[in-house]
């Protein structure tokens, strides 16, 4: 199979040097600093669009990743733009954290602290030190870890809480997005806590990192990984499981973010335990893939109704996940899975005239109703999808 590999490398390293990169560097630059807010569905710049929290992290963390693995002074560049867009607009110099938006002209404009977007800035500052040692970088990391475990960490039932308002007080509306259940505690932030946390333990070995990372992999196994392989999706305070859909997206990605997390933190017991678990929520997530279509995105719990299109990110997920279990068990069936996933990502998500469409319809047809970059359209998933296989 060690033909296999090596086509997913070439594929990877052409679509993220080709493609996606150059996409981003080369159209969501804003002249007046930091990058645009929107690019739609059909390729157009939607003038004055805000600018997302999220969105700037993502940008930060893969060009410093593509730096660090590629070694190109552009990319570098553009970890950098990010950097100083996050450091000097994003942060909150008065109360920490960072704010959810900006205005198009780089204003603070929804100031809430949603724990998700301040997690991945984490994420993005700490692939910056390892990339280059930034120490600013890794400072306003370790000042924005403090921030979250000192306000949305629930020492009395463990967690974290989802979203506080600008001064850390209780905020009523706490979801991500507009789809979420407004429920105190999700996966979702969990996940990318873990993701944030994780990157940070590897250039900041600090033991109380060290132990709320451990924690954080026990909050998986023992509360949010169902008997069924599946993962509860959103919680009340006292972590009753409010859950009606199975994502299938996020299934994949966590096999592969637990797996990692247990890695970096370096405790053997628990990464055997970790691992065979991993293997047992990708398996799960099975259910919502096929040979020739990728992965589904999500389905209600206890009937046959399913959201059946194939989102750009699930598709990305599925791939790493796939490897990851290949490296595990060896088993030839998940190298396949990952090179049938890639092929279906070639033919039916990647955009002919730059980067991935949103997804690809139920019916079959390219979605260019939703963005091709934006708010949660970044480059994070399928740019790291390729750093993934490039590294494997």
């Amino acid at each position: 199979m060690s033909f296999g590999v090596q086509k997913l490398k070439k594929q990877a390293g052409e679509e993220l040097e080709n493609n996606i990169l150059p996409f981003w560097m080369n159209r969501m630059k804003d002249p007046q600093g930091g990058f645009y807010g929107r690019i739609d569905g059909k390729g157009n710049l939607v003038p004055g669009a805000e600018k997302g929290g999220v969105l700037n992290a993502r940008i930060l963390w893969t060009f410093a990743s593509a730096y660090r693995v590629c070694g190109k002074q552009e990319y570098l560049d553009m970890a950098l733009r990010a950097r100083d867009e996050i450091m000097e607009k994003f942060v909150d110099k008065e109360y920490g954290g960072t704010f959810w938006s900006l205005d198009s002209e780089g204003r603070p404009l929804d100031t809430k602290k949603q724990i998700y977007s301040i997690a991945f800035t984490i994420y993005g500052l700490s692939e910056l030190n390892r990339a280059t040692g930034d120490g600013k970088a890794l400072e306003c990391a370790i000042e924005l870890y403090r921030s979250i475990e000192e306000h949305s960490f629930d020492a009395r039932r463990n967690g974290y809480l989802e979203a506080l308002t600008r001064d850390w007080k209780p905020i009523e509306d706490m979801r991500l997005s507009e789809k979420d259940q407004n429920d105190a505690k999700t996966m979702n932030t969990h996940l990318h806590l873990l993701e944030a946390y994780t990157s940070l333990y590897r250039v900041w070995k600090d033991e109380g990192l060290r132990h709320q990372l451990a924690n954080m992999i026990n909050i998986f196994l023992d509360k949010i990984i169902m008997p069924d392989g599946h993962l509860a999706l959103f919680f009340d305070e006292d972590w009753k499981n409010t859950t009606h859909i199975i994502s299938f997206g996020h299934d994949i990605e966590c096999s592969w973010l637990l797996a990692e997390a247990a890695e970096v933190l370096g405790d053997n017991c628990l990464r055997e335990q970790v691992i065979s678990i991993c293997n047992r929520v990708a398996e799960a997530s099975l259910e919502g893939w096929t040979l020739d279509g990728g992965m589904i995105y999500e389905k209600e719990i206890g009937t046959d109704a399913a959201d059946r299109d194939r989102h750009w990110w699930v598709q990305a997920e599925t791939v790493v996940g796939c490897l990851w279990q290949y490296k595990y068990t060896g088993a030839d069936e998940w190298l396949l899975r990952a090179m049938a996933e890639v092929k279906f990502i070639q033919n039916e998500i990647v955009c002919p005239d730059g980067e991935w469409y949103w997804s690809r319809k139920a019916d079959g047809t390219a979605n260019t109703s939703d963005d091709r970059a934006g708010f949660w359209k970044c480059p994070y998933h399928n740019g790291r999808m390729c750093l993934e296989v490039l590294a494997f």
